[in-house]
């Protein structure tokens, strides 16, 4: 049923000219919509303000929780497929047992916006090439091939407008099912094409994505999988100009081309790449870049899709820590939840989620629409600003409180325009001292993972240099 699915959504194609549907067709355009900085700032904008999101890694594999033939498989549970080396045959029964009955977007959605998160990410399709929303292209979807059989993106994307977060969707390159690509070796990653199927995987790919543009219109497309030696540069712009000509506000990450270097995320500097944002993986940049966009993709445990046996979790204290070091550096934060089959974040990152949005309630102000540090380094914390021309209000973050009450902010030859504490309001004093200013404390923290001092200038921000 699906062959003639297929032939007619490509019949329709070459019908009404949708660019890229119909196999061999030549593109429309390799160059992106042609925008002033002032055009992009204002397209970046709520993503360069919101600092903090929610990844989702969900599929199949979730109904494997980590485990193949009641054994453990070592590596991440959205990769048991090429991990355990497991048969595209043997692998597709999973998707029987995929049935959440106890998926709740709208709990989701206010997991993630009482954490003080402002956009979600979520696995349209991982590597394994199982999607979780309505596609004609294929039927290894979760409408045809499960109990639920029902969409579960177009939910999510509604409580997301509903609450008032964002809705953006990850999509990966790489697919392990697709009849196009076969592996490469002993195992699936990296995958190869086979011989004259380029073509028809990229029409596949492109189908996919017009169908999210329409049904769940995501803000962001968060690529991956790009690392395939026939995956080109070239084919990373063609996909982003159509990307864009079709919604010119969307912001895409820069896995659709070949620019990322490894897991450090951020472009090779030996030529101009593609892409709005740079993906470090499972790591923070040492500083940040001046007029790079970037965000650190985390994982609360050691895995992204959900591991049953995986119960190396982080600290409240770590995260909250890594949100502020991130933010510090102009980066954002994209921190992970793998749920179960059942359609149920695990308690583990809510009771986390719980614990960062705690702080965040206290403190947000200082995390949101924040830039990154004047200062080269602070020996006590970190410190994200608001800068204006004649004033700037710094967010000192203390994580280490020091034992004499007397907080050394080095440099700052600002004139003071008044100090106080984030989370109370209580009024501090500050004085100058040299080229230093330093901040009078109380005895205590008020939170021993980071206390915000909050210092004004009344004047413009006036840094010595180191």
């Amino acid at each position: 049923m699906r062959n003639i699915q297929t032939l007619l959504l490509l019949f329709v194609a070459i019908v009404l000219g949708w660019p890229h549907l119909a196999a061999g067709e030549a593109p429309t355009s390799t160059t992106p919509p042609q925008e002033t900085p002032a055009d992009k700032d204002a397209r970046m904008r709520w993503w360069r303000e919101a600092r903090f999101g929610m990844f989702i890694h969900w599929g199949v594999y979730s109904v494997a929780a980590g485990e193949w033939n009641g054994k453990p498989v070592g590596g991440a549970g959205e990769w048991i497929m090429n991990g355990a080396d497991i048969p595209v045959a043997e692998y597709e029964p999973l998707a029987k047992r995929f049935n959440p009955l106890k998926y709740d977007p709208a709990e989701w959605v206010r997991i993630a916006k009482d954490a003080g998160m402002e956009y979600v990410v979520i696995t349209s399709k991982h590597h394994d090439g199982f999607c979780l929303f309505d596609t004609k292209t294929t039927d290894w979807d979760v409408v045809d091939r499960t109990p639920y059989g029902k969409d579960l993106l177009m939910p999510l994307a509604d409580e997301c407008r509903k609450q008032g977060l964002k809705f953006c969707t990850y999509h990966s390159i790489m697919d392990w099912h697709h009849p196009a690509q076969t592996r490469g070796g002993k195992t699936y990653n990296p995958t190869q094409i086979k011989p004259g199927r380029k073509q028809e995987f990229t029409d596949y790919l492109r189908a996919q994505l017009q169908e999210l543009l329409d049904s769940c219109d995501p803000e962001v497309m968060w690529f991956d999988g790009e690392w395939l030696d026939w995956w080109e540069e070239a084919d990373g712009r063609e996909i982003y100009a159509w990307l864009r000509e079709r919604k010119p506000s969307l912001i895409i990450n820069n896995r659709v081309g070949r620019g990322r270097d490894g897991m450090e995320g951020l472009n090779k500097g030996d030529q101009e790449y593609v892409g709005d944002f740079g993906t470090p993986e499972q790591q923070i940049p040492a500083t940040g870049v001046p007029g790079v966009d970037w965000e650190s993709c985390m994982t609360m445990n050691d895995t992204w899709g959900f591991h049953k046996h995986d119960h190396n979790w982080k600290s409240a204290e770590t995260l909250v820590r890594n949100l502020v070091d991130i933010a510090s550096k102009g980066g954002n934060y994209l921190l992970n939840v793998g749920p179960t089959a059942d359609g149920e974040i695990p308690p583990e990152s809510v009771e986390r989620l719980s614990a960062i949005g705690k702080w965040m309630h206290a403190n947000g102000e200082s995390i949101h629409a924040t830039t990154a540090s004047p200062f080269a380094a602070l020996a006590w914390g970190r410190c994200t600003a608001r800068q204006g021309d004649d004033h700037a209000t710094l967010y000192l973050h203390v994580f280490d409180w020091p034992p004499d009450g007397k907080l050394r902010v080095p440099g700052l030859r600002s004139k003071t325009g008044g100090a106080r504490l984030l989370a109370t309001g209580q009024a501090l004093t500050a004085e100058r001292d040299g080229d230093d200013t330093i901040v009078s404390l109380p005895v205590e923290p008020l939170d021993p993972i980071d206390t915000v001092v909050v210092l004004e200038t009344a004047g413009p921000l006036d840094i010595a240099t180191p």
